[in-house]
C-alpha cells in the first residue's frame, strides 16, 4: 500500500471533515493523521491528511472537488524526496548544519547542488559529494549574474526548493518570480525586528535582551515574505554585537533546518502573507 499527502484549503463551511472523510472511506483509505485549522477573521479553512491505501490520484482529486467548496486549493502529494538546491556565500555555519543532517538522513531531500558566489565552500561541499557551482558577482550586473543562477537551477530536473543559507545577494524581483513560493531564506534576527543588513549590530545598538532568527519564504519585500519558523535566545548588557552574532549562528542553523523540514513534508499552507504550520 502507499501513502498519500492530501493538503486542502478552502472557504469555510459546515461539514467539510465530513465530506472529506467520507472519500477517503469510499477509496478504502486509511487516516493515518490528520490536522485541521479554520482561521475565522478570513473563514479559510485548511486540512492535510495523511492517508494510507492504493487509489489513483486523478480519481481522488476529482472525488474531493466534487464534494469542496469552488476554487479550492486541492494537492495530493506522495512521500518523496524533494530536489533542493542550497546557495550561500562565505559563511558555513547554515550551511553545514543542512548538510549534516541530509548525510545522517534527517531530510527527505536530494541535494541536487551548492551554488555560491565564492568558491570558499566548495572543498568543504564537496566531502559529502555534492556538486559545488561557483558563480561570481565580480564584473558582473546584477542581472547578468542572476541570469546565470537561473540557468544553472534550471538546468536541474524539478527543483522542489531553493534554500538560501546566508546567501549574502538581494534577489531581484524576476529571480524571486522565477522560482515563486519555492525560496527558503534565513534571516539572522526575530522578524519584523531589524530587517536588512547587519541585524546583530541594530540589536546592540538597541540594547535588545533577546536575539533570533527567522527562517520565510522570499517575496519582493525584503525579509517580509510568509515566516516558517522562529527561535530567540536571550542576552545580556555584556555582550557585543559580535558576541550576538557568534551565539545567534548556533539559532540561524536550527531555525533554517527547521523551516526546511516542514517544507520537505509539505506542512506548510501560505496565504496572505501567513503560513499555516501542521
Amino acid at each position: 500500500m502507499s501513502q498519500y499527502r492530501v493538503l486542502i484549503d478552502a472557504n469555510d463551511e459546515k461539514g467539510l471533515v465530513h465530506k472529506v472523510s467520507s472519500i477517503f472511506y469510499s477509496y478504502d483509505l486509511n487516516i493515518l493523521s490528520n490536522s485541521e485549522f479554520v482561521d475565522r477573521q478570513s473563514n479559510k479553512f485548511f486540512m492535510r491528511s495523511v492517508v494510507e491505501g492504493n487509489v489513483d490520484n486523478t480519481e481522488l482529486f476529482k472525488a474531493l472537488r466534487e464534494v469542496l467548496p469552488e476554487h479550492s486549493g486541492i494537492k495530493i502529494v506522495k512521500p518523496e524526496k524533494k530536489n533542493i538546491i542550497i546557495m550561500a556565500t562565505k559563511e558555513i555555519h547554515a550551511l553545514g548544519d543542512i548538510l549534516i543532517r541530509h548525510e545522517a538522513g534527517e531530510l527527505e531531500a536530494n541535494i541536487v547542488a551548492v551554488i555560491s558566489n565564492y568558491d570558499n565552500l566548495e572543498s568543504f561541499v564537496k566531502k559529502f559529494d555534492i556538486p559545488y557551482i561557483t558563480i561570481s558577482h565580480q564584473r558582473l550586473e546584477r542581472q547578468e549574474h542572476e541570469s546565470k543562477i537561473i540557468e544553472a537551477v534550471q538546468s536541474y530536473k524539478e527543483v522542489d526548493f531553493i534554500v538560501l543559507a546566508k546567501y549574502m545577494r538581494i534577489l531581484t524581483p524576476r529571480f524571486v518570480e522565477t522560482f515563486e513560493n519555492k525560496i527558503i531564506n534565513i534571516h539572522h534576527s526575530f522578524l519584523p525586528a531589524f530587517i536588512g543588513a547587519n541585524p546583530y549590530k541594530q540589536a546592540y545598538d538597541r540594547g535588545v535582551k533577546i536575539i533570533g532568527a527567522t527562517a520565510h519564504f522570499v517575496n519582493n519585500n525584503l525579509d517580509e515574505g510568509p515566516i516558517i519558523a522562529q527561535e530567540t535566545i536571550h542576552v545580556t548588557h555584556a555582550y557585543s554585537w559580535k558576541d550576538m552574532q557568534r551565539a545567534g549562528r548556533d539559532v540561524e542553523k536550527v531555525v533554517l533546518s527547521k523551516a526546511l523540514k516542514l517544507a520537505l513534508e509539505d506542512r506548510i499552507f501560505t496565504y496572505a502573507n501567513r503560513t499555516v504550520i501542521f
